[in-house]
C-alpha cells in the first residue's frame, strides 16, 4: 500500500476520490495526465486495495476503500508509536546518563561571577 502511495499522481487521484466516486474520464479531466495513465494509476491503487471499482451499466466508478485505508492508518500509527517509544527510551537514557556522570562539568556561560 505504501508503494502505491509513493507516486504524486496517485496521491492526487486519492484526494479526488475523497470528494466523490469518479470514472476514469472524470479523473482524467481534472489531472494533467491522459486517460490511459489514469487507468494505470487506478489499477495500481486497486491492486493495493486502496480503491474499489463499481460498474453501473457501461460506466466504471472508482471510490476509496475505507477498510484498506483504516488498515493503512493503523499500520502508520503503529510505526509512529514505535518511533516515539524508541525516542522516549533514548531521551530517558540520555537524561539518566547525564545526571550520573562524575564531576558534572556543566557550566552555564550566561552566569558570570560578580
Amino acid at each position: 500500500m505504501l508503494g502505491a502511495l509513493s507516486d504524486p499522481t496517485r496521491q492526487t487521484v486519492l484526494d479526488l476520490l475523497r470528494q466523490r466516486p469518479s470514472t476514469v474520464g472524470d479523473l482524467a479531466s481534472r489531472l494533467p495526465v491522459s486517460r490511459p495513465a489514469v487507468s494505470q494509476h487506478l489499477h495500481v491503487l486497486k491492486s493495493a486495495g486502496l480503491v474499489e471499482e463499481e460498474r453501473r451499466g457501461t460506466r466504471h466508478y472508482f471510490r476509496l476503500n475505507p477498510r484498506s485505508l483504516a488498515e493503512l492508518r493503523a499500520h502508520i500509527d503503529s510505526m509512529w508509536r514505535d518511533a516515539l517509544a524508541a525516542f522516549a527510551e533514548f531521551a530517558n537514557k540520555e537524561t539518566g546518563d547525564h545526571g550520573k556522570r562524575k564531576g558534572n562539568t556543566r557550566t552555564d556561560s550566561t552566569k558570570r561571577p560578580r
